[in-house]
């Protein structure tokens, strides 16, 4: 975890007790030693939790710094290259290395070899600062994909930035009030799209972006990675070759993601992608792999246990596997844990059994495990997918909007105006994608009429087409096949995937202090998997047929040709078992509370729809009393 403050007007000046305060705020994320450097000036200050896994040995400890101080960083992450990088330094004669094995120090080194475009060279998962003292200049820089946090706000002449916005809330003068507009962004994608927050004031940096603050306090935020730039398109390649490529890259990605200093595992549900993980993670390996799995005290309607399959891919590479059902009890002893972990709401009830299964990880030893997230969005891998396929498709024939618009009144005038179905055709209507993502909650219509008579009038006629907009423009200039199925996958890439899937898996691990790594979103495999054809990625029909073909033999047959399920929660259920009273009342007391909400409408759509609809007023509703309240 990290931490730090940088005075912008020169007068306000960092104080060490506040920020051990911040730091110690994430001890979760790094139990393994602290650091601290305010700058004598007190112009700067960094801050650093330790999680020890490349060169647990004192000399590797953050803040780090090299040249006498010049450059000082702390660093959230891991480089999977930096022995690769660290060969290319000494032959550019860096040969004075202060650690072992670093790859810390490899980031410093190359910050002082090539300056700000050293990121280009990193492959891996990153949050750093990094203080440059010659130029007075402080950088702030997150990873390609986003697999890393980093929270900034700049208040009362000064920038704080951490790992997670709870430790930013520990600086008293540091505003809480609820930014709007991102709550209603909120009620539609589960989670607040980048670089807002549900706090006004405090933002998160997008992936693949740095942001400089310059000696006269000056910020500038600039974004170093767009995938667009960087895929080869692989129209002359056979479907065996491209399948081939994806195997050759994805068995690199893995390699690269099992160095370590510590006990590494893998999260194994039985499903194509973690059984992926796991039998690649198997290859070489002297010891049995370790993996675990999470599933329920019974079978659910809405959720069937996986754990056979899970079992049986274990069993098929000699791995030592644990696992845990969860039952209700176990929900309702953690939401409060977990509101308190997301930092903002994250409306994924994923987030109990990930929980879960990190801590199993932990329990046992582990300290970092491989997770499969990514396979789906780059490999057409979603049921729902291919209905949402089909609606896009459908949405661009030339059908008049006129006749649209008469299909919309038909549905709002018998009652349906809420519908997601009325949903699409609204925005075929206005001439604009049917998909807004992977993770939908409420529509539009829906949230109009959850809101307070104030926020009602203030958001007339606005719809969250408006977080979705700049990566459509964006995509449809940039893309070199601006398919239906590659907005799709780009639209997941930029918002669902940083800011909800792979949050819940980082705020979620490093509650119990575990590292998780995601060997489907290295960068050099999402490239790949852009250069695609659509027409590749669905041919026949069959969800995932790349990847499926690529792993074939790797993963026995009926892993890989059994419908795909997905790591679920039978929160339907659970709503009308004790859950749907800590629910009710719950978002009861936060409707009256507020004024953002009507409460009778709130009551209405929590006892009505149960699921999903529920969880996301219930996870923001645990936030706005843990943070705001």
């Amino acid at each position: 975890g990290i931490a730090g403050t940088l005075s912008l007007d020169g007068r306000h000046r960092v104080e060490a007790p506040l920020l051990e305060r911040m730091r110690d705020e994430m001890v979760h994320r790094g139990p393994d030693g602290a650091g601290l450097w305010v700058h004598e000036t007190g112009r700067v200050g960094l801050a650093h939790r330790r999680l020890a896994i490349i060169d647990p040995t004192p000399q590797a400890d953050q803040p780090m710094s090299i040249d006498g101080g010049r450059f000082r960083i702390v660093y959230n992450g891991e480089v999977y290259n930096h022995a690769a990088i660290r060969r290319e330094l000494e032959a550019l004669g860096h040969h004075r290395w202060q650690t072992d094995h670093s790859d810390t120090e490899v980031i410093l080194r190359a910050f002082a070899e090539w300056g700000i475009d050293c990121v280009h060279r990193f492959r891996g998962m990153f949050a750093f600062a990094l203080w440059d003292e010659a130029e007075g200049s402080l950088y702030l820089v997150r990873d390609r994909i986003g697999v890393k946090p980093l929270y900034f706000s700049v208040h009362h002449g000064r920038l704080s930035f951490a790992s997670e916005i709870k430790a930013l809330l520990v600086d008293p003068e540091q505003p809480r009030a609820i930014h709007e507009e991102a709550l209603y962004h909120y009620l539609s994608f589960l989670t607040t799209p980048a670089p807002q927050t549900l706090l006004d004031g405090v933002k998160k940096l997008p992936g693949g972006t740095w942001l400089k603050v310059d000696a006269n306090g000056r910020i500038e935020e600039r974004r170093y990675w767009d995938v667009w730039q960087h895929v080869e398109p692989l129209t002359d390649l056979s479907d065996e070759a491209i399948s081939e490529r994806v195997l050759d890259t994805l068995r690199d990605a893995v390699a690269l993601r099992k160095v370590s200093d510590v006990p590494v595992g893998v999260f194994l549900s039985g499903g194509v992608d973690s059984s992926t993980n796991a039998a690649l993670f198997s290859e070489g390996e002297d010891e049995p792999v370790r993996t675990f799995s999470i599933g329920y005290d019974t079978d659910y309607g809405s959720y069937t246990n996986e754990l056979h399959f899970a079992r049986q891919m274990a069993e098929h590479i000699h791995a030592k596997h644990e696992e845990r059902r969860l039952s209700v009890d176990d929900l309702i002893g953690f939401v409060e844990r977990m509101a308190w972990l997301q930092d903002e709401p994250i409306a994924d009830p994923v987030c109990v059994p990930v929980y879960y299964v990190s801590k199993l990880a932990r329990d046992a030893g582990v300290v970092v495990c491989q997770v499969g997230e990514g396979a789906d969005e780059l490999f057409w891998g979603y049921q729902s997918w291919k209905q949402a396929l089909q609606i896009e498709r459908w949405n661009r024939l030339p059908v008049p909007r006129a006749a649209k618009r008469l299909g919309v009144a038909a549905l709002e005038l018998v009652g349906k105006g809420g519908a997601i179905q009325t949903e699409w055709l609204r925005r075929g209507a206005a001439g604009i994608p049917t998909f807004w993502g992977g993770a939908e909650a409420l529509s539009d219509a829906t949230k109009q009429g959850l809101l307070s008579d104030r926020l009602r009038r203030r958001f007339a006629g606005l719809t969250s087409w408006e977080a979705v907009r700049p990566q459509y423009e964006h995509f449809q200039s940039a893309a070199w096949e601006p398919s239906p199925l590659h907005w799709m996958t780009h639209i997941d890439l930029h918002m669902r995937l940083p800011e909800l899937l792979l949050m819940r898996v980082d705020k979620m691990a490093m509650g119990v202090s575990l590292e998780a790594r995601v060997p489907f979103l290295d960068h050099e495999l999402v490239q790949l998997a852009l250069g695609i054809p659509s027409a590749v990625k669905t041919r026949g029909g069959v969800s995932k047929t790349v990847l499926k073909r690529a792993v074939r033999g790797l993963v026995p047959d009926n892993l890989i040709d059994r419908p795909k399920q997905g790591f679920g929660v039978p929160i339907y259920e659970w709503c009308f078992d004790r859950l749907g009273g800590h629910i009710r009342e719950t978002t009861d007391r936060f409707a009256r509370g507020t004024e953002l909400f009507d409460p009778k409408a709130v009551s209405s759509l929590v006892s009505g729809q149960p699921g999903q609809p529920a969880w996301t007023l219930y996870n923001l509703a645990l936030w706005w009393e843990r943070f705001v309240a």
